[in-house]
């Protein structure tokens, strides 16, 4: 580091977050810029320069106790450039995760991106977007898709409030839907539309539970 960059990225997110300053990074870098000579100014990379803040602070996070992958699953999203919303994220996840109710969710995720996972290569094609309600027939598929919307919606508000335990209480109330879909359903219907259905269904599941982090990094 023979020009203590990063170091100088340390000290940043150590004066964010232990003053708990809530701001878009990307933005204020683009303000900042400029100040910055014309010749300077033309070759700034924000993007460039928040990854780099990212990537140290990957490292502050798993000198801190968290794990490699929920640090990996919060980033993975690709929309958050607050510091410390980052951080209010992984540690709202990990300690959802180490409940009952995160460790049955996480099952939950696994089980239904697997499906999709192996019946879109055997297609090739995707099974993405929401599911057509009116499509589905069967009454537990139906209420599942009904909290799914309702969940999603919960959980984005507060997402957007920046209260991620709340946001994973929210994603809790699927468990029990979840659960009776898979005990229910026959998600390879003989039926191919009603079929293609049923997996987009499953591709919501991982989707509304993405809104906090990509669940596909998380080990276990």
């Amino acid at each position: 580091d023979p020009f203590a960059l990063r170091r100088a990225a340390l000290g940043v997110i150590r004066l964010v977050l232990e003053n708990n300053l809530s701001l878009g990074l990307t933005k204020t870098f683009e303000i900042a810029s400029q100040a910055f000579a014309p010749d300077v100014a033309k070759n700034f990379d924000a993007t460039a320069l928040m990854a780099f803040l990212e990537d140290r602070l990957r490292v502050y996070l798993r000198d801190r106790g968290h794990r490699h992958d929920l640090v990996a699953a919060v980033f993975a999203l690709k929309s958050e450039d607050n510091l410390l919303r980052l951080q209010s994220r992984a540690e709202a996840l990990r300690g959802f995760l180490a409940t009952g109710d995160g460790a049955d969710l996480l099952k939950a995720h696994k089980r239904a991106s697997n499906i999709v996972r192996i019946e879109e290569k055997r297609d090739g094609q995707e099974y993405l977007g929401p599911a057509n309600v009116d499509g589905l027939t069967d009454e537990a598929e139906r209420h599942l898709a009904e909290r799914l919307e309702e969940a999603a919606h919960a959980s984005g508000d507060a997402v957007a409030r920046a209260d991620f335990v709340q946001a994973m209480t929210e994603l809790s109330s699927l468990l029990g839907p979840i659960g009776v879909f898979f005990e229910q359903v026959k998600v390879n219907a003989d039926d191919a539309e009603l079929r293609a259905n049923r997996l987009r269904l499953l591709s919501q599941i991982c989707g509304t539970l993405n809104q906090i982090a990509d669940f596909s990094h998380i080990e276990g």
